[in-house]
């Protein structure tokens, strides 16, 4: 999965969870559903990993660290970029720009990258 796509999925489940906040907050004693989207994005994201049944503890956790890594580190990246420029927004005193706002800014962004 390519980064944009990943920003882009982080963006969703960050909306999702905006969402999520707003209707408790509107009705704190509702049943809420939680989204599915973070585990489907792992499911999607993170490889299957096979260690020999006689594999010590050690190379167990070099398997998974070698494996898991890279799509750990891609899915962390996404959420702390947009973290920052929704602190950005913030500490800048931005009243006039929602967090929803910043996030439709963010997924914007990278579909047009996705277009060039």
């Amino acid at each position: 999965m390519e980064q944009r796509e990943i920003m882009q999925r982080v963006v969703g489940i960050l909306t999702e969870a905006l969402e999520l906040r707003r209707r408790v907050r509107e009705n704190p004693d509702g049943d809420v559903t939680q989204s599915e989207a973070v585990s489907a994005l792992l499911e999607e994201m993170l490889p299957r990993i096979e260690v020999p049944a006689d594999a010590s503890a050690q190379e167990v956790a070099a398997a998974v660290s070698k494996e898991l890594g890279p799509a750990i580190a891609q899915i962390t990246s996404a959420f702390a970029l947009a973290f920052v420029q929704l602190a950005e927004v913030h500490d800048g005193g931005r009243a006039d720009v929602s967090t929803a706002d910043v996030l439709q800014s963010i997924s914007l962004h990278f579909e047009n990258e996705a277009e060039r």
